[in-house]
């Protein structure tokens, strides 16, 4: 059992924004240590449902009243500083905790803290190495940032020392944390609104492989220049994967596809055979998800076969490249989560894997400072699409200080060949999609906010 000594101040915990992929995930812990958690949030959702059932009381709307009785209010980033509850809060001198900060909390609990880090991948690698974990009977805490099947919701309440958590560099959140095992995946120019500069990314990077012990592991990408001088950062032992880079000490090859697009290839540990691996989620970024998750796994001495069947049993987290359905019987609808170039790219290329006719993407652009910053490698990784249709861009935390509007990023695309189209009404959107759709064509809904509405109105 962890050790909670250092959280018993607090008998009775509130929560606001409680249905959030994080914070639902901390309040199931806490409820399993025998802590009262109350908690509100704005609308009702799957999450919400789930939390209500294992005993947590959650308000749609404010709850004045469960706050005034409890002895710490947590907070999700998404709540504002004056918010009702939280000014309640204040004027009653009960303490405010941002949710980073109590999670950094909760991880000082554990013996054995495993962050997942990079600016994509994370839910996928986290996912993996949550079901080698389980799949060894290590009896691990899980937190995921999506829905996973196997662990029917995005958390997982263990009772041995593992704790497996995504640790995400938005506005350094991952620094609040104690680590005993990290990965870092890759580091992009993402979140600039908050980074300004890649030389910032790239330092924010630096000071969390610091807060290694030198009993600790880093697992490092060799295929990518930003994370390989990162180990000289900590004394801690690490590891190193990779597909180019040969000299890793896990790298993959003899790659094929199947028609899914799904990989099957040999890994080599330390240039010997190790095994030979199946994954059943498409494209080659996904290897490297796997490779990531070996390493760690290999790392940990859990047993190859545990770690080949779990990999095997990943069919893909929620909006990571998820099958919706079908447009009456001819083209295939998938969802998938990617906001950035890089995972607009990645994914465009997991199609090159997979048998089909013609491409159509539906984007919705994420955050007004992402699109204009990024605006020309939007468009270079959407022309690898043959139809594209642009949306209006969601707002997320942001207003329109920009300047930036869709058509800006229509424009763009169209002055490198291609055609698009921005239709904004998701209504007019599903049936034009319906109305030149052809046998055989694949489309995909891509973007992290509500884009993802669109799927169920295709395949209806």
């Amino acid at each position: 059992m962890p050790n909670i000594e250092n959280l018993k101040k607090y008998k009775n915990i509130h929560m606001l924004g409680i249905g959030g992929i994080s914070m639902s995930g901390i309040a199931a812990i806490l409820k399993n240590w025998g802590f009262h958690i109350t908690g509100s949030d704005c609308s009702n959702s799957e999450v919400t449902d789930k939390l209500a059932s294992i005993g947590i009381k959650v308000t749609i709307g404010h709850n004045l009243e469960d706050l005034k009785k409890s002895d710490v209010v947590v907070y999700s980033a998404a709540i504002k500083q004056d918010d009702p509850e939280i000014l309640e809060a204040k004027k009653l001198n009960i303490p405010t905790i941002e949710r980073a900060d109590f999670l950094g909390e909760i991880t000082r609990c554990y013996k054995d803290t495993i962050c997942i880090s990079g600016t994509h991948g994370k839910t996928t690698t986290t996912s993996m190495i949550s079901l080698c974990f389980l799949e060894a009977m290590l009896d691990p805490s899980i937190q995921v940032g999506a829905f996973l099947k196997q662990l029917d919701g995005n958390y997982c309440v263990g009772n041995s020392e593992h704790f497996i958590i995504e640790a995400c560099e938005y506005v350094e959140s991952f620094l609040k944390f104690s680590p005993k095992a990290e990965i870092v995946l890759n580091i992009d120019n993402d979140h600039l609104d908050y980074f300004k500069t890649f030389d910032n990314v790239k330092k924010a990077f630096i000071k969390y492989v610091k807060l290694l012990p030198e009993n600790g592991l880093l697992v490092l990408n060799a295929d990518d220049l930003n994370c390989l001088d990162l180990n000289k950062y900590t004394s801690s032992k690490f590891v190193t994967y990779g597909i180019d880079n040969k000299t890793s000490d896990f790298y993959a090859e003899n790659i094929s596809f199947n028609d899914d697009g799904f990989a099957n290839f040999d890994v080599y540990y330390k240039n010997e055979f190790f095994e030979t691996f199946q994954l059943s989620v498409p494209g080659e970024h996904n290897i490297l998800n796997a490779l990531a998750c070996i390493s760690l796994c290999n790392a940990y001495n859990i047993d190859k076969k545990f770690i080949k069947s779990a990999l095997l049993k990943f069919t893909g987290a929620h909006r990571r490249f998820e099958f919706k359905g079908k447009i009456s019987g001819k083209a295939s609808v998938y969802d998938d989560y990617g906001h950035h170039p890089t995972e607009i790219i990645a994914t465009a290329n997991s199609l090159n894997n997979k048998k089909y006719n013609e491409s159509w993407v539906i984007f919705q652009p994420h955050t007004y400072s992402r699109t204009k910053n990024l605006l020309d490698d939007f468009a270079k990784a959407l022309i690898n699409f043959d139809n594209i249709i642009v949306l209006d861009i969601y707002a997320a935390r942001e207003k329109n200080t920009y300047g930036i509007t869709p058509k800006d990023l229509v424009n763009k695309i169209i002055s490198l060949g291609k055609n698009a189209k921005y239709i904004p009404d998701f209504n007019e959107c599903a049936s034009y999609v319906k109305r030149n759709v052809k046998n055989g064509d694949i489309v995909l809904t891509l973007g992290a906010g509500t884009v993802t509405e669109i799927g169920p109105m295709l395949v209806e």
